[in-house]
């Protein structure tokens, strides 16, 4: 059932060998990645040892990471912005270009974004023949499932994108175990096939990545003798976590440390606590170190009923720039984070804009400890002099506001 013994060590061993490869990685971050020396100045690698030490460094979230790029392709420098560890030649087999544009490399690491587990979860075994209908230009989402799948001793077709009959033809005559690409673009083959009237008796399994798959679509692909399961996977990090046969949420990846933290700082949340997940990849070649992918979801409790040990997310729960414009101005989670931080009695906060537009009504939702006198109007100060906008403030009691990891709500209505 399980890929390797790494998927059923203990906790306990899991965290103290993660910990334990912290210190180089930082301290390779430092040395060979340019970008990491100037955000990582001044840190003693060798200190990093705990979760503790590693949250007072610095996030690097996705925009910080394309606007460093940008720079230094103005000024004729690395295409990747300092961030990677290895140059084009022998260490380097391809560069990807994704929306932004963030370019990727690809290092020569058996497995490289270290999919294999995933795919493996889902039920592939050596042996077998994938349909990979993820692109394979641009984007690094076809290489990414291919070299896992070769790395789990699979074949694959690189079917690709579009040209639906034909995939159709190519599932009907080479018969492969099952799918990997997105769950619509399946749906699409499966309804294209019935149209055609061909048969797909060899597809009975599938992973999917790139979209959600909520349960009606999962119950769908059931119906029509597929078993699917989603991974989650970034092309900066490769990948994060993977569905099991339990579908209870998303099991992390043995190659990553994963943090959840409240969106606009870098501060970890609570357990169960719905955050961004931050991520520090142990990855030599493009060594990312607390980086924010923006990405929303929580920790789920206990272990997976599988035997894996590692702990688990459930899942994508949608994104946490939730910048939003009011009066003209941007406001953004960071400067609702830098307003709650002056006062030690506010322990959870949520700026709700309402009203119409051109009429914006800012609102800070404030949970806290203690409301001595005064409290709210001392916030509403704050909340000038930092977003230097009027907001009015509203104390809710502790515990009230939604556990949905939204730090600006906009409720305005745009009829």
């Amino acid at each position: 059932m399980h890929y390797d013994a790494l998927e059923t060590r203990s906790p306990e061993i899991r965290e103290a060998a993660l910990l334990a490869a912290l210190p180089a990685q930082v301290a390779h971050a430092q040395s060979h990645a340019p970008a990491f020396a100037e955000i990582l100045n001044g840190v003693d690698a060798q200190a990093i040892t705990s979760r503790a030490a590693l949250a007072a460094l610095p996030v690097t979230r996705k925009y910080e990471l394309l606007e460093r790029q940008q720079a230094s392709r103005k000024a004729a420098g690395s295409v990747f912005g300092g961030f990677s560890a290895i140059k084009t030649g022998a260490a380097m087999t391809r560069i990807f270009a994704s929306p932004g544009t963030i370019y990727e490399p690809e290092g020569t690491a058996r497995d490289y974004w270290r999919m294999a587990r995933a795919i493996h979860a889902a039920g592939f075994r050596a042996g077998e023949l994938i349909h990979n209908s993820f692109s394979y230009h641009f984007v690094p989402a076809g290489s990414m499932m291919e070299t896992g799948a070769h790395a789990l001793g699979c074949t694959v077709f690189p079917g690709g994108t579009g040209q639906t009959e034909q995939q159709v033809q190519a599932m009907a005559e080479l018969q492969p175990a099952g799918y990997i690409g997105t769950p619509s673009f399946l749906k699409i083959i499966v309804e294209k096939a019935v149209e055609m009237g061909v048969v797909l008796p060899s597809v009975k399994k599938a992973m999917f990545g790139g979209e959600a798959f909520p349960p009606s679509l999962r119950d769908w692909f059931l119906s029509h003798g597929i078993d699917g399961y989603q991974c989650y996977a970034t092309a900066d990090l490769g990948l994060i976590a993977y569905e099991t046969q339990a579908r209870e949420g998303l099991v992390l990846d043995e190659g990553v440390l994963v943090e959840i933290v409240r969106p606009g700082t870098g501060t970890p949340v609570p357990e169960g606590e719905v955050g961004e997940l931050v991520v520090t990849s142990f990855n030599p070649a493009y060594p990312l170190i607390r980086f924010g992918t923006g990405d929303l979801s929580a920790i789920l409790p206990g272990a997976c009923p599988t035997g894996r040990t590692n702990t688990r997310i459930k899942g994508w729960m949608g994104r946490a720039d939730q910048t939003t414009k009011v009066r003209g101005m941007f406001v953004h989670p960071g400067q609702v984070a830098q307003v709650a931080a002056r006062f030690a009695e506010i322990t959870k906060a949520r700026l709700v804009v309402s009203g119409e537009m051109a009429n914006d009504v800012m609102t800070l939702h404030v949970e806290a400890s203690a409301t001595p006198e005064g409290l709210a109007e001392r916030v509403a100060e704050a909340i000038r002099d930092v977003t230097k906008l009027r907001g009015t403030v509203q104390l809710v009691a502790q515990g009230s506001l939604p556990n949905d990891g939204k730090v600006i709500e906009d409720a305005r209505s745009y009829k």
